[in-house]
């Protein structure tokens, strides 16, 4: 069977959510790592260290590290676990999957697209897909905030992110 595993120097998960309700923080994890197995029902695992946080803004990514948010040094990492229910690993679909923040499991969809199917100057095979979807983040015990004077919130419930992911085809294993 062929696994394609993800290339953490070529693949970013970002994320977006409403700061004081009229603009948008945006940031980023790295050293993503999983693999994608498509088989008969294609699977994808992933994991993400929540240290790797980055908004640009050094207070608020340790801020966000605290048990406020992420709670890093008791949960370092999310996990995303997922199975393509529509569509290919070649072409994108629909991803279903389960998302694990703060040990909370809850379930998410996200949009796959895919970006094609390249040779690297090395040979190896690579596949590119940028996946979309919105949480909830209060639905994973995200839920610190803070009510502003005009009315309002700090921050915003909704978190849209976007994930580019680049991976490699192992070579296959003879069963």
């Amino acid at each position: 069977m062929t696994t394609w595993q993800i290339d953490p120097a070529h693949t970013s998960v970002e994320f977006g959510v409403k700061h004081m309700m009229i603009s948008t923080v945006r940031g980023s994890f790295s050293d993503v790592h999983g693999a994608v197995t498509p088989a008969d029902q294609p699977t994808v695992k992933v994991t993400i260290p929540v240290a790797t946080i980055d908004t640009g803004v050094e207070k608020r990514d340790d801020h966000l590290r605290s048990p406020d948010f992420f709670d890093a040094a008791n949960h370092p990492e999310m996990t995303f676990t997922g199975t393509l229910v529509e569509g290919s690993v070649e072409k994108g679909g629909t991803l279903l999957g389960e998302l694990t923040i703060r040990g909370t499991t809850k379930p998410v969809t996200l949009e796959v697209e895919s970006n094609g199917e390249i040779k690297d100057p090395w040979g190896n095979t690579k596949l590119g897909f940028t996946a979309t979807g919105t949480i909830n983040r209060s639905d994973f015990g995200l839920t610190w905030n803070q009510a502003l004077e005009t009315g309002g919130i700090l921050v915003g419930e909704k978190v849209k992110m976007t994930i580019d992911v680049q991976l490699v085809k192992e070579a296959a294993v003879p069963a």
